[in-house]
């Protein structure tokens, strides 16, 4: 998915690092104060019902959605990293 986008590999770098802070990776990680949901952290979490249906259990439709919010909404994982890195949240 990072390289369809025409990411390289130090965009995947922070993607990962950005992930693995948020939800280590986990698809049914939650932040029990927000409501976050998944391995990008969606909220509301049922936003990535835009990529899929089976958006609570299948990591593959999570990470979907979340490059495409990263991409919407950042341009690239790295904006997206640095963003958390000021704010604590992206």
């Amino acid at each position: 998915m990072v390289a369809a986008r025409g990411w390289n590999a130090d965009e995947f770098a922070c993607l990962a690092a950005l992930w693995q802070k948020e939800s280590g990776w986990r698809y049914t990680a939650r932040n029990p104060t927000s409501g976050a949901y998944g391995i990008p952290q969606s909220l509301p979490a049922e936003k990535m019902a835009a990529a899929g249906a089976d958006w609570e259990t299948n990591p593959y439709t999570q990470i979907t959605w979340g490059v495409g919010y990263i991409a919407k909404r950042y341009g690239t994982p790295c904006a997206a990293w640095a963003h958390s890195g000021a704010t604590n949240w992206y």
